[in-house]
């Protein structure tokens, strides 16, 4: 069963579909407000940068799981926890398995080295909440 939340992620759930993990929701939760406040700001820069980064992840020449992927390994070598979680989340919703998640976080560790280790750990937390 799908859930469409607020952030835009969709999460696969297991045996009760209304209970999310705390972990998950709290971050989606936050997320979603803090980008309401941005945008009520109404910066056209920012809004002008949301809207490339939404258009980036757009089916192409690569098919978005694929995008999503590169994203996440990106994302952990700069060592950016929220946009770890964001495109786990995605990359849950795009039918990643959890053997090719783990290719990912390879791949991930061995372009940017010991020191994504620890934002695989959380990683790892995340995508097993996601799979509750």
């Amino acid at each position: 069963m799908m859930l469409s939340i607020i952030s835009g992620i969709n999460v696969t759930l297991g045996k009760n579909p209304f209970k999310m993990s705390e972990l998950i929701k709290e971050f989606n939760d936050y997320r979603q407000k803090m980008n309401d406040v941005i945008l009520s700001k109404n910066n056209l820069v920012m809004k002008r940068l949301w809207n490339l980064d939404t258009n980036t992840y757009e089916e192409g020449a690569l098919d978005k799981k694929t995008k999503e992927m590169l994203g996440l390994v990106a994302s952990m070598v700069l060592r950016c926890d929220d946009c770890i979680k964001y495109h786990l989340g995605k990359s849950h919703e795009l039918g990643v398995t959890t053997d090719e998640m783990y290719e990912i976080f390879a791949v991930a560790n061995i372009v940017g080295g010991t020191i994504v280790i620890p934002h695989t750990r959380r990683a790892a937390e995340y995508w097993e909440e996601l799979h509750l």
